[in-house]
């Protein structure tokens, strides 16, 4: 086989699938939490709720605090997780810098 010819894998995928995960598992905590709270606060007798600021306190903790909590925690996680990196095509040269600095510990 010609080596000219050989598929060299991008190594901007891993960090992209390293990403990918972050953002389903934040997506999957997400609903958790809408479930628990939803479903766990929300399943009383309606003469039984709590309420917080006029709204029932299952509905406040889901869909209120949930979306506050997770919008900042997407903000975190992209700041301290996420890799600014180019999309145009690499070179073989720039893919050998490109796993030095991650292996050297750089973002």
């Amino acid at each position: 086989m010609n080596d000219k010819h050989e598929f060299i894998e991008d190594p901007r995928y891993k960090q992209c699938n390293k990403e990918a995960i972050y953002g389903i598992i934040l997506g999957l905590v997400n609903m958790a939490w809408w479930y628990i709270f939803g479903y766990g606060l929300g399943s009383k007798p309606v003469d039984e709720y709590n309420y917080i600021l006029g709204f029932p306190s299952w509905f406040f903790m889901s869909s209120i605090l949930g979306a506050v909590v997770f919008t900042i925690l997407t903000f975190v996680m992209v700041d301290r997780l996420f890799q600014d990196m180019s999309l145009e095509k690499m070179t073989e040269e720039e893919a050998e810098e490109y796993i030095k600095a991650s292996t050297k510990g750089g973002r």
